[in-house]
């Protein structure tokens, strides 16, 4: 997985908005998961297609982090998402 990979949103999951973070419910699994911060972030533009690259560049104009920080963040919670089968990562 690199800046070039593609992220596919391929489960859809209830999602609602509490205080700033969101709480998602996967109802086959009967597993909830709590986002905060820049996962919401992530969430949000994962909703379409979406290159690391593009994430990494919208996170960077939001946030003070460096860009390497800023890469191996979005790759660790990809990595997350895509273990419960809920992205799609594409080179």
């Amino acid at each position: 997985m690199n800046e070039n990979t593609n992220v596919r949103l391929i489960k859809s999951l209830d999602v609602t908005d509490l205080a700033g973070e969101k709480v998602m419910i996967d109802f086959e699994t009967g597993k909830y998961f709590l986002l905060k911060g820049t996962a919401n972030d992530i969430w949000e533009y994962i909703q379409t297609p979406i290159s690391i690259r593009e994430i990494k560049e919208k996170l960077l104009l939001e946030y003070n982090v460096s860009a390497d920080e800023c890469l191996e963040s979005i790759i660790s919670f990809l990595n997350n998402l895509e273990e419960y089968n809920f992205v799609s990562l594409e080179a």
